[in-house]
């Protein structure tokens, strides 16, 4: 397989390299472009006011042979420049692995879910893939993450998606031997307790800071009750925003019979 990989933790981030290393291990071509510094939340941002550049990255963090540059622009910007200007030819966009999960609505935030958006925009079957570490743990085991995606990329093989579907991949933080198996899920629901604290400054000034504290509804079937249970989570998601399920109520309520006008 062709496949092209980009992330928003940038091209130096360990997820990425070993995401890379074990693509190209397992025979597939591999291209790499990345933002040049880390771009997490910065959902599906195209830069449009300023130029682009993008330059090859050599790393010890990458086998000597493999294609990685990177780019100073957003996720998004580097699948725009990689597909079209860098890569050879691309079967699937593979976005991650990322430093953390993306989960229920937090995937809406996600820059290494945008840039798969991005992918499948431009017509590829698109993949994001991130590990549902924190800052807390001891080790972070990126190789058995790498791991599921070659098995998941055999897969999609012989199994192709269309163009129009990302597969959103959360694994585990865990030895591949401990995790449980594959669940194919629907997007959970992730609320933040606590999202804004109120801080002052040195000189008495208010700032805030936007994070909180994750609680996740954990229903069976859902992602998020997926990789807290120790399996590694796909989501199939799509562009189409439409709730199709309202048109018709919106129609027969009146609602296209409203004037507009006093005319």
């Amino acid at each position: 397989m062709r496949l092209f990989i980009t992330n928003d933790d940038g091209v130096y981030a360990p997820g990425i390299a070993a995401l890379a290393k074990a693509l190209s291990d397992g025979g597939h071509l591999t291209t790499v472009v990345a933002p040049d510094r880390e771009r997490s939340s910065v959902g599906h941002a195209i830069t449009l006011t300023r130029p682009l550049r993008v330059w090859s990255v050599a790393s010890d963090l990458y086998p000597k042979d493999l294609d990685v540059h990177a780019c100073d622009g957003t996720p998004s910007d580097c699948v725009v420049l990689g597909v079209d200007e860098v890569s050879s030819g691309t079967d699937i966009v593979i976005s991650g692995i990322n430093n953390g999960p993306n989960l229920g609505d937090d995937i809406t935030y996600s820059g290494t879910v945008s840039a798969a958006m991005e992918g499948s925009i431009m017509g590829y079957p698109s993949v994001a893939v991130s590990l549902n570490c924190s800052r807390g743990d001891e080790e972070l085991h990126y190789d058995a993450a790498a791991a599921v995606v070659v098995r998941l990329v055999d897969w999609l093989s012989h199994n192709p998606m269309t163009n129009d579907i990302v597969l959103n991949v959360n694994v585990p933080n865990l030895p591949l031997t401990m995790m449980k198996g594959l669940k194919v899920t629907h997007k959970g629901v992730r609320v933040y307790a606590d999202k804004v604290t109120k801080l002052q400054d040195p000189f008495g000034r208010t700032y805030y800071w936007v994070a909180g504290r994750p609680e996740d509804d954990l229903v069976e079937g859902s992602d998020v009750w997926a990789v807290a249970h120790g399996y590694v989570s796909i989501t199939p998601i799509h562009m189409d925003m439409t709730h199709y399920g309202t048109l018709d109520t919106l129609r027969s309520g009146g609602l296209e019979k409203t004037r507009i006008s006093e005319d």
